[in-house]
């Protein structure tokens, strides 16, 4: 563990400590909420990793680069981040699985396009977030993060 880890658990254990010391039953009732949603998370979360396991055992990373590597690096990379668009991988997922196929072949300017897209485009919380901000600002968000996520991708692509 790195010193900043630490002192970012030093920092949370003396503010939860002077929650307790403020009010213990709230503090009490806080921690066995963000208990039940870490639970419900949990769930996602594993069933994200198996969704992507399964994945890349019937679609070998060494298979999916070979199939982006004969496109052309347009295609490749608008193939990639429309494909990124559809899923929903939180990043912590994202980095070790765009990892993985950038050691397999794939280019970096596609494998960027698809990890940004991952992270910045939700299709998948499209409904949610247009229940909660509005048909408009979702459809300008979700459409200014695509083209960005293109255009950090050519970037990382001239950088790396």
């Amino acid at each position: 563990m790195d010193i900043f880890t630490i002192i970012l658990w030093l920092i949370t254990l003396v503010f939860l400590f002077i929650s307790f010391k403020k009010d213990g039953a709230k503090t009490k009732k806080a921690l066995k909420m963000a208990l039940n949603m870490g639970k419900g998370m949990a769930i996602s979360i594993f069933s994200i990793i198996l969704a992507i396991g399964l994945i890349l055992t019937f679609l070998p990373p060494t298979e999916i680069a070979s199939f982006v590597s004969k496109q052309s690096l347009f295609l490749a990379t608008v193939g990639s981040a429309l494909f990124g668009t559809i899923t929903l991988v939180p990043a912590f997922i994202a980095f070790p699985l765009i990892g993985t196929l950038v050691d397999a072949g794939v280019g970096i300017v596609p494998s960027v396009a698809f990890l940004t897209t991952l992270t910045m485009v939700g299709f998948v919380t499209f409904p949610l977030e247009k229940k909660e901000f509005g048909t408009k600002f979702t459809l300008v968000r979700n459409g200014f993060s695509f083209v960005f996520a293109i255009v950090i991708a050519l970037v990382m692509g001239v950088i790396i």
